[in-house]
């Protein structure tokens, strides 16, 4: 008989970065090139097979980036963080320094945190290199990738690392996220609809 574990997952990163694309890429395979900015946050389940006796359950968080949504209540209790910038704009680098910093001082120290450089589909447009990127997440300990919403390039990678990186073992992966699934009526259900709230904004996510 497999083995179901639950890990609350919480996506953060500038606005527009392709928080929202990347998560309906692994949830749903899809992607919208219009898709509307998240307002607060949104909810979404989705889990990882690593064998054939283990099933990683992710409730997942994605915020949204605007600043006056930085509240700890979307990634309190996270088991693992996944911070996003995009690597055509230099700037959404620094704010992604700030979350993990925020999430470094506030978060359970035991959190997973991966950065994620996104839109490696816009190559030619890259400002961020992957050497700065890798050398910043090493320095502080983090899982590095880079992906394409767009594409699906990477986009598994991502939370099936993170998946195998958490400790299983533990009792309490399980009631952190349930904690969190109290608190998702205060967010969007995803695996319900596939828009959420918010301006009409192509985010070339």
């Amino acid at each position: 008989m497999s083995k179901q574990f639950q890990f609350k997952l919480v996506l953060l990163g500038e606005s527009a970065v392709g928080k929202s694309s990347l998560v309906l890429r692994f949830v749903k395979d899809q992607f919208d090139d219009y898709r509307e900015s998240t307002i607060g946050a949104a909810f979404l389940t989705q889990t990882v097979t690593l064998d054939d006796q283990t099933i990683v359950k992710f409730e997942i968080w994605d915020t949204a980036g605007q600043e006056r949504y930085k509240a700890p209540m979307y990634y309190r209790n996270a088991n693992c963080a996944v911070v996003v910038y995009d690597i055509t704009q230099a700037s959404s680098l620094d704010k992604a320094r700030t979350w993990i910093r925020e999430l470094q001082r506030q978060a359970d120290p035991s959190i997973v945190i991966a950065l994620c450089g996104n839109k490696t589909d816009l190559t030619a447009r890259r400002q961020i290199t992957q050497e700065e990127a890798k050398k910043y997440a090493d320095e502080e300990g983090l899982m590095w990738f880079e992906t394409s919403a767009k594409t699906g390039e990477g986009v598994s990678e991502v939370f099936t690392a993170i998946a195998k990186k958490l400790p299983l073992s533990a009792p309490s992966s399980r009631t952190n996220a349930a904690r969190g699934t109290a608190a998702a009526r205060q967010g969007v259900d995803l695996n319900r609809q596939t828009t959420t709230q918010g301006s009409n904004e192509a985010c070339n996510c």
